[in-house]
């Protein structure tokens, strides 16, 4: 086989196969798109519903399909198990989130509430800040979310009031309580000082289409270059020698 003869057939795999690759990505960056787009219309739907009460929640089979769904819920809170996540942002200002448990009325389950956020004490941070917790029954409107979310974090958690994250199964082990799978965002307007400024669930499908636009403009670059230098660039030069020779 001639040497330009291997060249063009190595050129014109590794083309092949770059387009095939970035074309791929492309594609999967529009499918990650209309993944996200279909669960912003859930998450749209679920918090249009009306609000499930207490008793409807405990009867839910499976909880976490009920994720960004009203709740209206009654119970007592459980203040000596109140936990105080720390780093957490609202508002770009850095404090704690404070999480309390809420023993639900007439059942034996609880389930986690991310009460609202409070600013910390730089110059003691051992310190706790005092948080207002009514004694009795109580009745909290919010969403059903996941658990809260967990940031990086060097080591095993240390247990006490102040912690970095907190897992939802070891929690429940360690205090005895029967946990609901999920947790409570508190949307209520509570006097007790915290701040529930809650950022809007939303997905942002925009740089899944800019990625996508990359991949394909790739692909096609590919294809038009392997065109030029391949072909076209070649014609033109036997054309041109051609003309010469005559």
């Amino acid at each position: 086989m001639r040497r330009s003869t291997w060249r063009f057939w190595v050129v014109t795999m590794a083309t092949v196969l770059t387009m095939v690759a970035t074309a791929s990505l492309g594609l999967w960056q529009l499918d990650r798109a209309a993944q996200k787009l279909a669960l912003q219309a859930q998450i749209n739907e679920r918090g249009g519903l009306e609000a499930l009460n207490t008793e409807e929640l405990l009867k839910t089979p499976d909880v976490m399909a009920g994720v960004h769904r009203p709740v209206r819920l009654s119970g007592t809170w459980v203040p000596d198990r109140t936990i105080f996540l720390d780093n957490r942002q609202m508002n770009t200002r850095v404090g704690f989130f404070v999480v309390t448990p809420l023993r639900l009325a007439n059942s034996e389950r609880a389930v986690l509430v991310q009460r609202g956020w409070v600013p910390r004490d730089f110059n003691d941070r051992s310190r706790v800040p005092e948080v207002v917790t009514p004694a009795g029954l109580v009745l909290l409107e919010g969403r059903l979310a996941p658990p809260p979310g967990k940031l990086y974090e060097l080591g095993e958690a240390a247990p006490g009031a102040i912690r970095q994250n907190i897992d939802l199964p070891a929690f429940a082990r360690e205090t005895g309580l029967s946990l609901l799978g999920v947790s409570v965002l508190q949307t209520d307007a509570a006097a007790d000082g915290l701040l529930r400024e809650w950022p809007r669930v939303a997905v942002d499908v925009h740089k899944h289409h800019g990625y996508a636009f990359q991949w394909f403009s790739l692909c096609a670059l590919a294809g038009l270059l392997y065109l030029w230098f391949q072909i076209l660039s070649p014609r033109r030069k036997r054309r041109f020698h051609g003309t010469d020779a005559r």
